[in-house]
């Protein structure tokens, strides 16, 4: 009989934040796959959880993945962890996940801390209707073309990114989304030297551009308003030309009416295509 494979979340920061389930899973499983064994470590041992440890990360998700389900298959319970969080969430896991099910492994949820929840709850901004986006690409041409894709859309925006990128990512906001909407970026969230900037977009890039931000990092930012006028292809074709002619590179001129109608770059792009045949 296969056994079973337990997602359980873990603390961001603060160790108290564990639940009891978790604690009690983390126990009894046979084996803990973490994405990093040292950081699970410090919380097995702080807990004097004494469960033998492997790792399951993006660099051996492949061939760890592969001893895993078979040991899931010879009927081990095994517990996955990710360094914060929940697993299986913008991490290694959902792969290893996807392989259980289609092999038919039962796979059980041990709710616990999410980075996502815990910023939008925090960030004053709407979490009726929310689009988790995860990491934006690391090319600043991707990252843009991304945002783009993404300036009319009317849900709230949660991103993760990294303390050395944050200005690139907010300077990059600025230009695809306005500097007036709203953002909330929080820093090291649960832990001691937790911080949360609520801010316009514009505020929020002079800030960090004069404090260096450390730690891990989650954008919640506004969404789109849905006041916008209704676009015409023509005039939005002119609009785009008319840009063009002034000085304004065609990429910005496309991204400008853009975010003045409120609809995706690729499609004001398409209504030139077509105007132009």
């Amino acid at each position: 009989m296969a056994g079973c494979l337990f997602l359980v979340g873990t603390p961001l920061g603060n160790l108290e934040d564990i639940t009891l389930r978790a604690l009690k899973t983390l126990k009894e499983v046979d084996l803990i796959a973490a994405e990093d064994t040292r950081h699970t470590r410090k919380l097995l041992s702080h807990y004097g959880i004494t469960t033998p440890l492997t790792s399951y990360h993006r660099h051996n998700q492949e061939t760890k993945g592969e001893v895993l389900l078979r040991l899931l298959l010879e009927g081990k319970q095994i517990a996955l962890v990710t360094d914060a969080g929940m697993p299986g969430i913008a991490d290694p896991g959902e792969a290893l996940v996807r392989q259980a099910a289609e092999a038919g492994v039962e796979v059980a949820v041990v709710p616990g801390p999410s980075a996502v929840i815990a910023a939008l709850a925090v960030s004053g901004l709407s979490t009726r209707r929310f689009l988790f986006e995860g990491f934006l690409p690391r090319k600043r041409g991707e990252r843009k073309e991304r945002l783009e894709d993404l300036a009319a859309e009317e849900r709230t925006l949660v991103f993760y990114e990294a303390p050395h990128r944050l200005v690139e990512t907010l300077e990059d906001m600025v230009e695809v989304f306005g500097g007036q909407r709203r953002v909330a970026v929080g820093r090291e969230l649960t832990k001691k030297f937790e911080t949360v900037l609520r801010s316009s977009l514009e505020g929020a890039l002079d800030h960090f551009r004069r404090e260096a931000p450390r730690g891990e990092v989650t954008l919640v930012v506004e969404g789109a308003s849905p006041c916008r006028p209704a676009m015409v292809p023509r005039e939005a074709a002119l609009l785009v030309e008319a840009l063009e002619k002034a000085g304004r590179p065609r990429r910005e001129a496309l991204a400008a009416v853009a975010r003045f109608y409120g609809r995706p770059r690729r499609e004001i792009y398409q209504v030139c295509l077509e105007g132009e045949t």
